[in-house]
């Protein structure tokens, strides 16, 4: 199995994971994560230069891997072949600091990485923990509280032999601050964006800087979604896919003549 995050290896919420995840029987456990905060990078790669890789020991006996890429990169070192006779089964991502929900998830270095487990093949789960302040977003509170959200991680692993995840989907996990009183299986919810584009300083005419992502998110409490159930105090479970395809869609263009819609620009193209 593959342990990663967009928090760091140092990162509590790794630290916390993987040592859950080491006592489930019959796991090989291998973890790669990027050497510092990758937050919000989404399912970023980096093409354009090598790659640093340095070898981190734990204290504990065992060893992780640091690189200065994101975390798909990570997933793929490990599909390439980064340690020598370890080939990954199963990718988890997490804990991170901060939970990823709703519209969360199309930032998210957090799922992201997870998204690259199914892509490749894998069953994978990613975890997201909410701070002692109650943030309904992403970004980093203080007071993490990781434990039973990593326990809950390490038993949904050891049972999925029995019980295995359908192909293609991961199981984006997020737990509540404090004790969770309840599991719930929910759709993703709606974000409500409040940015402000904010002048923070000049240099002459033609050079400034801006600030743009300071306000605090809010969201439709809907029943039956990620966002309300961590509200609610409980653990939310999601199943995500990486087909982004819209099949109604789809069906909806071809009712209203799609290729009477598309002809002209593909005249342009023949």
């Amino acid at each position: 199995m593959l342990l990663t995050n967009d928090d760091g290896l140092e990162a509590e919420g790794l630290q916390v994971l993987r040592r859950e995840l080491s006592k489930v029987p019959g796991i090989e456990l291998v973890v790669i994560a990027p050497d510092g905060n990758r937050s919000a990078s989404g399912r970023s790669i980096t093409t354009r230069r090598p790659l640093w890789v340095e070898e981190v020991a734990f204290g504990d006996g065992t060893v992780g891997y640091a690189t200065d890429g994101t975390p798909v990169d990570c997933v793929r070192l490990a599909a390439t072949g980064l340690v020598d006779g370890f080939e990954a089964e199963m990718v988890v991502s997490g804990a991170n600091h901060g939970s990823n929900l709703g519209d969360d998830i199309t930032y998210s270095g957090t799922v992201a990485a997870a998204l690259e487990g199914i892509l490749l093949g894998l069953p994978a789960i990613a975890l997201s923990q909410q701070s002692a302040a109650r943030e309904m977003d992403f970004r980093l509170g203080e007071e993490f509280a990781f434990d039973e959200g990593a326990r809950f991680v390490a038993r949904v692993v050891e049972e999925l032999e029995r019980v295995p995840l359908p192909p293609g989907t991961l199981l984006n996990v997020n737990a509540p601050a404090g004790d969770a009183d309840r599991v719930e299986v929910c759709r993703l919810g709606k974000r409500i964006f409040q940015d402000e584009l904010k002048l923070i300083e000049e240099e002459g005419q033609a050079r400034r800087r801006y600030w743009m992502y300071g306000a605090a998110t809010s969201y439709r409490h809907e029943h039956g979604t990620d966002l309300a159930a961590i509200a609610a105090g409980h653990i939310a479970v999601t199943p995500l896919h990486f087909d982004l395809l819209d099949a109604e869609g789809m069906d909806e263009l071809q009712r209203r003549d799609l290729a009477r819609l598309l002809a002209p620009a593909a005249r342009e193209v023949e």
